[in-house]
């Protein structure tokens, strides 16, 4: 291949080995330039000549394969990969996923990946993060008091007087629903201040931004609520617009937690800011795997299409440089951005990203009894400047154990996770997003510094920082 290389670019040293007979002769394969060996350059030049009529023909067939192989790059061996490319060739070779300002993200199978390289091209992987809870999915508390990750389960909901048959049905709105076993959990009562709290209630003209797994769109609690929704997962289609699909629940979880509306009829459950509009933006598979390339593109249209709030309850112990460049430009744009902190504690430095970056208000997890659970991940607040938020710092801590809110078939289920936090905080922005501000976004963060109450241990520590944000 070097060889060949030499010959097609027709470089100096083709040029050079050439006039003493050939460039075999010169790279000593047929021994010194002795006169002997020099009477065989013609024939040597004439091999030379058709490699370097045949290379160019060998090259462009290299580059045919790869064009046949875009839509074949889902397959066993491929990944998700950024080029780093801006040129128009190599988009039309790969295709392109999303487009960033250094290049472009596409799925590779392993022979483009080294074709690419064989040109000096760039190519890195695409970060894969993944939601929180993961397995954090938990029933009731047990009467033990254990902060352990539960076992999942489902809530008991109102059974149906119609046949079975109906029953399966019982998901959609009808004559009869889902009822949750409280309609303001202790969740929402903490971040209320009221233990009696009958309705949630603001958010009105705010836009909250989920990136999740979709949203059960149907959920008579959240139908009302939901403005876009999008579909970034898909392997074939980058966006599809007006599907956002939730086969794995997270993200109908998270959305309840924010905006339920209790339904028309009133009797579901409520969120924390139930008059907001959401943009549902499915980022993550239905097995919870989230690409950094979907999540930066979602991020980046959502703040183009006017959102206030980005929520974002998944992580990585890995920074993405796409995520941290779409949530710059949300920074540039007045956007706030939360996100779960992560579920690896109680460790110092335990924190996940993009909740580590100092852009994005990170979110603990505490129980019912007003404590962070031992899973919850910490920050490295004991080391930096007190009450001044900076990388690698919690935040705020919200309520995320046993945390009731609406499910994908209709109904209503208890999680636990910092995914289940952060919403709490992101919902209690929306109601009291500074709209009047010169800058709404640092406003409304540094309202709701005012509005946190300082947990044990006290002072800006590394699993809660400012405390636990309320209603005042």
């Amino acid at each position: 291949m070097n060889i060949a290389k030499k010959l097609v670019f027709g470089s100096p040293a083709y040029q050079k080995t050439s006039q003493k007979g050939g460039f075999l002769i010169e790279r000593g394969l047929f021994g010194n330039s002795s006169p002997a060996s020099q009477s065989s350059g013609f024939w040597c030049e004439a091999i030379s000549s058709k490699i370097n009529r045949w290379a160019p023909l060998f090259i462009a067939l290299l580059v045919f394969v790869a064009l046949l192989l875009p839509f074949a790059s889902a397959s066993a061996d491929s990944g998700r990969y950024l080029v780093k490319s801006t040129k128009g060739f190599w988009k039309n070779a790969f295709g392109v996923r999303h487009a960033f300002g250094n290049g472009f993200s596409t799925d590779l199978s392993d022979f483009q990946v080294r074709l690419a390289k064989m040109f000096g091209i760039a190519v890195e992987p695409v970060t894969a993060l993944q939601i929180l809870p993961e397995d954090t999915i938990g029933s009731p508390p047990p009467s033990s008091g254990a902060t352990s990750v539960p076992e999942p389960t489902i809530i008991p909901t109102e059974t149906p007087t119609e046949t079975p048959a109906v029953k399966a049905k019982a998901a959609k709105p009808g004559p009869f629903r889902f009822v949750p076993s409280d309609q303001t959990p202790w969740g929402l009562e903490v971040i209320y201040n009221d233990p009696d709290l009958v309705f949630s209630s603001g958010g009105a003209g705010v836009n909250v931004a989920i990136l999740d797994t979709g949203v059960y769109s149907e959920h008579p609690d959240l139908t009302r609520r939901i403005s876009q929704c999008k579909d970034f997962t898909n392997p074939r289609t980058p966006v599809i617009d007006g599907k956002c699909e939730d086969k794995n629940g997270h993200g109908t979880h998270v959305a309840g937690i924010i905006a339920a509306d209790a339904g028309v009829d009133g009797r579901g459950i409520y969120g924390v800011a139930p008059r907001v509009s959401l943009f549902t933006y499915k980022v993550c598979g239905n097995n919870g795997l989230c690409y950094a390339d979907d999540i930066a593109a979602a991020l980046r249209l959502a703040v183009d299409q006017g959102a206030n709030i980005v929520n974002m309850s998944f992580g990585s112990d890995q920074e993405s440089n796409l995520i941290k460049g779409a949530i710059d430009y949300a920074v540039s744009k007045g956007v706030l951005t939360v996100a779960a902190a992560g579920n690896d504690g109680p460790f110092e430095d335990s924190i996940d990203y993009p909740g580590a970056s100092q852009a994005v208000i990170a979110v603990g997890a505490i129980n019912q009894p007003l404590t962070v659970t031992d899973w919850s991940s910490r920050g490295i607040n004991s080391i930096t400047e007190p009450w001044i938020v900076e990388h690698r710092d919690i935040e705020f801590a919200a309520p995320g154990e046993y945390v009731e809110s609406t499910w994908n078939n209709g109904g209503y289920v208890i999680l636990s996770g910092t995914s289940m936090a952060s919403p709490f905080v992101a919902g209690l922005a929306a109601k009291y997003w500074q709209s009047t501000a010169d800058d709404s976004m640092m406003a409304t963060r540094d309202f709701l510094h005012s509005l946190a109450t300082d947990l044990f241990p006290f002072g800006d520590d590394d699993a809660s920082g400012f405390g636990l944000p309320s209603v005042k």
